[in-house]
């Protein structure tokens, strides 16, 4: 357990005394708006945090059959080598409480998960961590594959905030800055992430992200290079820059119209259909009514999630709704994974509301990655689905300014949109074993 003395813990400037990223205090207006909201719709109450029923049904879709939770590591036990066991452990991160949610796959997942021990044959890290919106559930196509490579121990957490993990007060500080407001955003995952590593005794991993974990581990790989093996970004979110007039764009609400681009053309806000935004279409004044209060709540920290629990009993309508895209899954994957995602729009407003703070409206990243990530010093992977809304231009282009410093690879998996995880996982898990395999190159 961390103490007041982890190198972690930072100086409060202003207040000269000592504190953790996510133990500042809340943002006042919008919990008290929080509050009288859901004390006036009260089917947007809190779920339990320790029910994990929604989440053990999901994995088991997978073949996935999870023990714990606890939030002690437990030794290994000789199991049925058919199946495939994943430990919940919920890991300590501070003197206070908070915790990061976590499975764990060890010994090819036949025996609970345990820390690192001297006496064990060395062993490497996988670490996934999912997107916005999502949890460790959403690997639940991923894990029986990944966790069949000798040698590895797979683990997927949930960010601090999200999913089953902790969800302490979110604060945020959007009166200093883009930079600033970015990095705050940045430190309090980043930060909970490090304290996650030193808690399990990890000394190096190969870290992926998708989406938003994709932005987040990058921002780690950056801080932290000496712990990551390889990074590997699936579809990250924030790498290109914002057009020059975006804030103009924003607030007359010009509507995006996507050019056919030649590929020589070279602009890497292209989507997989060679088409970059071009902002020309004039919107009605309804459109820009929408859009203007869509831009207000995304600036002021009001995240989907909270929008599920003010819909009340209409909610878990609008998440099945969402979860409907996923069209290649079955009728009884797509329930499980409503089910799961739903359960947790419920629990406490927390780090759900950071996504304004380092996104500006329109999804473009304060501190764009395009800028950031060709300083990395480990391998470098990205993963595009075929019909990705996520532009593969942006990670071709960062490889590009890498210019060869450190290995590189793209992948582009076929027959998927944004969540190819989910969408072909026989594809995405070879891959994805290729690096494992390939680890040293």
């Amino acid at each position: 357990m961390l103490t007041e003395s982890s190198p972690l813990i930072v100086e409060e400037q202003q207040q000269k005394q000592v504190q953790l990223p996510w133990l500042l205090h809340s943002n006042t207006e919008q919990s008290s708006t929080l509050s009288a909201l859901s004390w006036l719709w009260p089917w947007g109450a809190e779920h339990t945090q320790t029910d994990d029923t929604k989440e053990r049904a999901l994995l088991a879709l997978g073949g996935i059959t999870v023990v714990g939770p606890t939030t002690e590591p437990r030794a290994e036990s000789n199991t049925d080598s058919e199946a495939v066991y994943a430990e919940a452990l919920d890991v300590e991160i501070d003197s206070h409480g908070n915790y990061i949610h976590t499975i764990a796959i060890r010994n090819n997942g036949r025996g609970n998960a345990t820390t690192h021990s001297k006496a064990r044959a060395p062993r490497r890290s996988l670490v996934l961590t999912h997107g916005y919106f999502a949890g460790v559930g959403f690997f639940f196509r991923n894990y029986h594959g990944l966790s069949q490579v000798d040698g590895w121990d797979i683990y997927a957490i949930d960010w601090l905030g999200m999913g089953r993990s902790s969800r302490p007060a979110y604060k945020g500080v959007r009166d200093e800055g883009d930079e600033r407001r970015a990095e705050y955003a940045e430190d309090f995952f980043v930060e909970s992430l490090e304290a996650w590593r030193q808690r399990m005794g990890i000394d190096k991993m190969v870290l992926c992200g998708h989406s938003f974990g994709g932005y987040m581990v990058a921002a780690y790989a950056l801080k932290y290079p000496q712990y990551v093996e390889k990074l590997i970004l699936h579809s990250p979110i924030g790498v290109p820059e914002a057009p020059h007039d975006l804030e103009n764009m924003i607030w007359k609400g010009y509507e995006p119209v996507h050019r056919k681009l030649h590929p020589k053309e070279g602009d890497y806000r292209m989507n997989s259909n060679n088409e970059a935004p071009v902002y020309d279409g004039k919107p009605s004044w309804q459109r820009l009514l929408l859009f203007r209060a869509s831009v207000y709540m995304w600036d002021s920290n009001y995240s989907p999630q909270w929008v599920v629990r003010m819909c009340g009993p209409f909610g878990r309508r609008l998440v099945s709704w969402y979860i409907g895209r996923f069209s290649l899954l079955t009728d009884e994957q797509r329930s499980g994974m409503a089910a799961y995602a739903h359960q947790h729009a419920q629990l406490a407003e927390s780090s759900a509301s950071s996504l304004g703070d380092f996104l500006r409206p329109g999804g473009f990243a304060r501190k764009p990655l395009i800028n950031r990530v060709p300083d990395v010093t480990m391998p470098t992977v990205f993963f595009y689905g075929s019909h990705d809304w996520v532009g593969h231009a942006g990670g071709e282009e960062i490889i590009k300014r890498i210019d060869g410093r450190v290995s590189t690879r793209i992948y582009h998996i076929p027959n998927s949109s944004h969540n190819f995880h989910i969408d072909n996982p026989v594809v995405f898990n070879r891959y994805m074993i290729n690096e494992m395999t390939r680890i040293d190159e």
